[in-house]
């Protein structure tokens, strides 16, 4: 177990809240004054979901995906402490996950995966090794559609979202580069390609959020597969994969330059509906229709990529730029701050999908319905990996 030490100018933040003190510095970069303010409300990681035991979330993975970046650039023990202690409380002595059923097939649960590479590679815990492994085996059985694309869950057959090629590229990726050589990365970029071609609309240059091979859902066009609308966050878990997932794709493969490609013209894409604030509109190509709003988790996911798609090269240095505009815009519209220096994140969609029961329908009065919230991880995970990225 590592021994969490904290740097002097954070020891007020981990200290019993207290309303009348400043728990949290404003001299610090707004990724640690983000992080540590989550810290403050959630001691423990997993209870950021409200939960009242640990669970297997992607919504913690991508937040512990944030303090990982963070701790990467800090080499703060605090950060890696509040990592690990989800991982000790979420995974037993025997490597096996609490709650995890792989039989569900859900590529939702790949996500949090990625962090144990990082704590394997630091600790050399087998837990965790045995850990991945299982979620390994888990893409190796992933049900597939005709098209030979990852369903997005066993209870959605034959559709692809956006939302999964973030939730099980990257990771798939990494594991088969770190254990693997690599022979499965035109496997990977399949999943692009394919999603790409069926969901892309010429008209805008965007993605449609998801597509039914079988074109048997209510929501899919019955010729295209394609569900109705584009959403900003959905667009932002692709972007935010494409750049993830280059990591692992040598300089020589020859599906790199096809990712690349796509980065290249669907940021370009997704710059054309940015509002004139920075940020983007939850439905971003209909800014003007009754009912739209300004989110936030959708513009820190297109930060983010566009940061480091333009400090890897993927991008022109412009993005870099236009990443930095693009955080101005979301503490100015999306950020406040209370007297004790605690950090909210404003204006986040709390969920969006299509099918299930109670149906979604992926009309735009279906993502306007559902709630807007304060501080929930599908923002403050891109925000602190937006703002860490750009070291803000």
């Amino acid at each position: 177990m590592l021994v969490i030490a904290c740097k002097d100018v954070k020891k007020e933040t981990l200290a019993a809240r207290d309303e009348s003190k400043v728990l949290v510095s404003q001299e610090l970069p707004w990724s640690e004054r983000m992080a540590l303010s989550i810290m403050q409300r959630n001691p423990k990681a997993w209870q950021t979901e409200n939960d009242s035991i640990p669970k297997w979330n992607y919504k913690i993975g991508l937040l512990c995906t944030a303090y990982e970046q963070l701790y990467k650039r800090t080499q703060d023990d605090t950060y890696l402490g509040y990592i690990q202690d989800y991982a000790e409380a979420i995974i037993d002595s025997t490597g096996m996950i609490y709650g995890y059923e792989m039989k569900e097939y859900n590529i939702d649960m790949i996500n949090s995966g990625k962090m144990l590479f990082w704590l394997y590679n630091k600790t050399k815990d087998v837990r965790y090794k045995k850990a991945l492994d299982q979620l390994r085996t888990q893409l190796i059985g992933h049900p597939r559609t005709p098209s030979n694309g990852f369903w997005h869950k066993k209870i959605y057959p034959n559709q692809m979202w956006l939302d999964g090629l973030y939730m099980g590229a990257p990771f798939y990726a990494q594991y088969n580069t770190v254990f693997e050589e690599g022979d499965k990365l035109d496997d990977i970029a399949h999943q692009f390609e394919l999603i790409w071609e069926k969901t892309y609309d010429a008209k805008t240059g965007l993605l449609f959020h998801a597509w039914d091979e079988s074109k048997q859902m209510a929501w899919a066009d019955k010729t295209t597969g394609k569900s109705p609308n584009f959403w900003s966050r959905s667009l932002g878990w692709y972007v935010m994969a494409l750049v993830d997932v280059l990591d692992f794709f040598p300089t020589n493969h020859p599906k790199k330059p096809v990712l690349e490609q796509q980065l290249v013209q669907l940021s370009a894409a997704i710059l054309k509906f940015q509002d004139d604030k920075g940020v983007w509109y939850q439905v971003p190509n209909l800014p003007d229709k009754s009912g739209n709003y300004l989110e936030s988790s959708g513009t820190c996911m297109f930060a983010y990529a566009f940061a480091k798609g333009s400090q890897k090269g993927y991008l022109s240095k412009e993005y870099l730029t236009i990443a930095n505009t693009i955080f101005d815009g979301i503490v100015k519209e999306f950020i406040t701050v209370e007297p004790n220096g605690l950090v909210n994140i404003n204006k986040v969609c709390k969920s969006a999908g299509l099918g299930g029961n109670p149906y979604r329908d992926g009309s735009f009065e279906y993502y306007m319905s559902e709630p807007v919230v304060t501080n929930n991880l599908h923002g403050t995970g891109p925000f602190i990996l937006a703002a860490n990225q750009l070291n803000r």
